[in-house]
């Protein structure tokens, strides 16, 4: 593994473990994820592998990430300041959940290239898997975990703003700020 796949697991590890302390939605907190997601896609996924049970283990591991990534949204606290800002507040199931995914996939990530590829390779060869499968699988995963939150949480926050009414200021304002 090399440094920047370590950097990206524990970015995104970060990204909700801080919000364990409550603060507000930004356009920053949907900017984030989606970009670090989207570097780890272009390194990662070259090709979907098809052939065998293949697409099993991809539809399977992408299920559990959009899983993981609703669960972790739905688990976490949303509100407003009386109508102007949405304020996010992850639970410790929220943050429990992400972390678990990630470092679940991280830790895969370790054993299969420091000793347990000849493993994975068998068990890749007794199920009609393409070696190149895992990667596509985990990747996807994370992809669909990252997208499910994200996307929740964004319409967790604009609800949560439209049935407040706005108290002062400009009733323009964009759910989503810059800070």
């Amino acid at each position: 593994m090399s440094f920047s796949d370590y950097l990206f697991d524990t970015v995104l590890v970060l990204l909700v473990v801080r919000q364990i302390r409550e603060s507000r939605f930004t356009t920053r907190m949907v900017v984030l994820p989606l970009a670090i997601i989207a570097a780890v896609v272009k390194s990662y996924l070259h090709t979907i592998p098809t052939s065998g049970n293949d697409l099993v283990v991809i539809a399977g591991l992408t299920a559990i990430g959009i899983v993981f990534g609703t669960i972790s949204a739905l688990t976490t606290r949303v509100r407003t300041d009386g109508g102007r800002y949405a304020l996010i507040k992850a639970g410790w199931v929220s943050a429990g959940v992400w972390v678990l995914s990630m470092g679940g996939r991280f830790g895969f990530a370790i054993w299969a290239t420091h000793g347990g590829g000849p493993s994975l390779y068998r068990f890749s060869l007794a199920h009609h898997l393409s070696i190149d499968v895992w990667t596509a699988a985990i990747v996807l995963m994370a992809l669909g975990e990252v997208l499910a939150r994200t996307g929740l949480m964004v319409v967790r926050t604009q609800r949560a703003l439209a049935t407040q009414p706005t108290s002062g200021g400009d009733p323009a304002q964009p759910a989503l700020t810059t800070v």
